[in-house]
């Protein structure tokens, strides 16, 4: 029988910021009825003598603290005694974070893990979206620079993103075409993601929570004045907001294919309406903030649907 133990991997505690991140946000509400949380970094993870193993240490989280987190045992731990396991490092979605993924596949049938590694594995966030390209701007996947070409040739302004990276980082507004820049991206990236540049973003993207398959809520990200990019950490303003018709009708459609992907927890994003393309399975994020913003308490339901 298993114990009551979630194990969360992740980046270590004192790199994240008790009051926006979501899994100090998940783990101080699941404390609550008695769980253990035990915390370790992806690279301490292990099978040893067929066992799935993980050094780090139990820990006792509050946001509300300024020292908010508090280490209270190290131990290497046989995850197959756990509960629940949370998949919560950042991307870049790189062979370790692979690895990590075949690693749990090990014991995804004995231990609730979420999101289930083997489904984060076949969905990349990016490319995945191609799927719902009617609901986008306009948006090409490719590394042949004629095609980048003519589509900033059409379109006059455009963005490049990595198609695995996260929080906003390394994307490029271009305005012409600059072979000099876009090879370098593309050395650096291979596959990129080029699409339409939607001049509303200035007013904000919205992030949608879905749980469960089901579609919980959103916020508004606003970005800083002069920039385009709308994450956060990049000095976005939140603020509370509501689907429109259309957009809750999108991501109801994409929260019942990500249940039957086995996606649990996922973040998706909206600009002017349209789907950008970012359908957020590794480590999604804002439930603190919507928190907030809006006083419901999105962990809540994510451990009631979870039945924990």
């Amino acid at each position: 029988m298993t114990s009551k133990i979630i194990a969360i991997q992740g980046n270590h505690p004192s790199k994240l910021n008790p009051i926006t991140d979501t899994s100090i946000f998940l783990a101080n509400e699941i404390q609550n009825k008695k769980y253990k949380i035990f915390y370790y970094d992806p690279k301490n993870l292990s099978i040893i003598n067929s066992k799935v193993i993980a050094k780090g240490f139990f820990i006792k989280f509050n946001y509300k603290n300024k020292n908010f987190f508090k280490i209270l045992k190290r131990q290497v731990l046989d995850l197959a005694k756990c509960k629940f396991i949370l998949i919560r490092q950042d991307p870049p979605f790189n062979l370790e974070y692979i690895s990590t993924t075949y690693i749990l596949d090990r014991i995804k049938n004995k231990v609730k893990i979420v999101n289930n590694p083997t489904s984060i594995r076949n969905i990349s966030e990016k490319l995945y979206s191609a799927k719902y390209q009617r609901f986008m701007p306009s948006t090409i996947f490719t590394q042949d620079l004629s095609e980048i070409k003519s589509f900033i040739k059409k379109h006059k302004k455009i963005i490049l993103k990595p198609i695995h990276s996260y929080s906003g980082n390394d994307i490029h507004l271009l305005k012409s075409f600059n072979s000099k820049l876009i090879n370098k991206f593309i050395n650096k990236h291979d596959h990129i993601m080029c699409q339409k540049f939607l001049p509303k973003i200035i007013n904000g993207d919205k992030r949608v929570f879905i749980i469960n398959g089901i579609v919980c809520g959103a916020i508004s990200r606003v970005p800083k004045k002069g920039s385009f990019l709308s994450n956060m950490s990049k000095g976005a303003k939140p603020t509370n907001i509501k689907l429109t018709n259309t957009e809750n009708k999108i991501s109801k459609l994409i929260a019942k294919d990500l249940k039957k992907e086995n996606i649990f927890f996922a973040g998706i994003d909206f600009i002017d309406q349209k789907l950008n393309g970012d359908i957020n399975v590794t480590s999604p994020t804002g439930l603190k903030t919507f928190f907030d913003l809006s006083g419901k308490n999105l962990a809540k339901t994510f451990w009631k649907e979870l039945r924990a």
